[in-house]
């Protein structure tokens, strides 16, 4: 099945006498979104799959076939990874909050309403040859920033192994490689986020040493609102800051 998937990028039309429009092979999908996302590949967009962000149907004989909505849908995950740097999980919220004012399929009414969903998420494994197909970075650079304390992936029988944050992070940090900033300028933003997690630890860290479970989840529900204001705290300022660099 991989193999015809690859080969076969060509638009199969339908069955359905109810659904007149062509539906799109792994492939052609794949050909489609490479005119606007470099980095898109086969392996990528089975990934959203298994992530559970896009579901193609399958014919009998298991073949995925993708239906426009699924092509959008796929068109706008990669939008708001590209453009706004969103983990998964903060894309799935988007996508269960319904259609936005952007026009984009699925996509959240904004970016208040995002929260850093901190429990419950998947916790994918990535081995460091998985992470630099999925993100495009080269394998010197996710060790550089592994080295750096960027990203910390654990070590299993001596190999390191990635989770979905980290992908995330090498993903950020090779966007920003492009524009010549290195995984040792990157260490600045590692250290802000540590004072931050010191700053939230010292107001919640009773509410998470009680022994009610009431107070316990309290405790993470504030830790994900906090998360997500703190996040918009901190691009509002670098925007504030940016116009002055650009003279607004």
């Amino acid at each position: 099945m991989a193999v015809s998937d690859r080969k076969d990028v060509a638009a199969i039309q339908e069955p359905q006498a109810s659904r007149p429009r062509k539906a799109l092979t792994i492939g052609a999908v794949a050909a489609i979104l490479s005119k606007e996302f470099d980095d898109v590949s086969i392996s990528k967009i089975r990934y959203l799959e298994d992530q559970k962000l896009v579901s193609p149907r399958r014919t009998a004989g298991g073949y995925r076939l993708y239906s426009q909505n699924d092509l959008d849908r796929l068109r706008t995950i990669l939008r708001l990874q590209r453009d706004e740097f969103l983990p998964l999980r903060v894309i799935r919220q988007e996508l269960s909050g319904g259609p936005s004012a952007s026009g984009l399929p699925g996509a959240g009414s904004s970016n208040a309403s995002r929260r850093a969903k901190l429990i419950g998420t998947s916790r994918s494994r990535f081995s460091r040859d998985e992470v630099v197909e999925e993100t495009g970075a080269t394998p010197d650079f996710v060790r550089e920033l592994a080295e750096f304390g960027l990203v910390e992936p654990r070590s299993e029988s001596g190999n390191p192994i990635f989770d979905e944050t980290d992908v995330e992070i090498v993903r950020a940090a090779n966007e920003l490689a492009k524009s010549g900033v290195g995984a040792r300028n990157l260490r600045l933003f590692k250290t802000s986020a540590d004072r931050e997690v010191q700053l939230i630890e010292a107001l919640l860290a009773p509410k998470f040493a009680s022994r009610n479970p009431q107070r316990r989840k309290e405790a993470t529900e504030t830790l994900e609102r906090m998360a997500s204001v703190l996040s918009e705290l901190k691009y509002a300022l670098l925007v504030r800051d940016l116009r002055r660099l650009a003279g607004d």
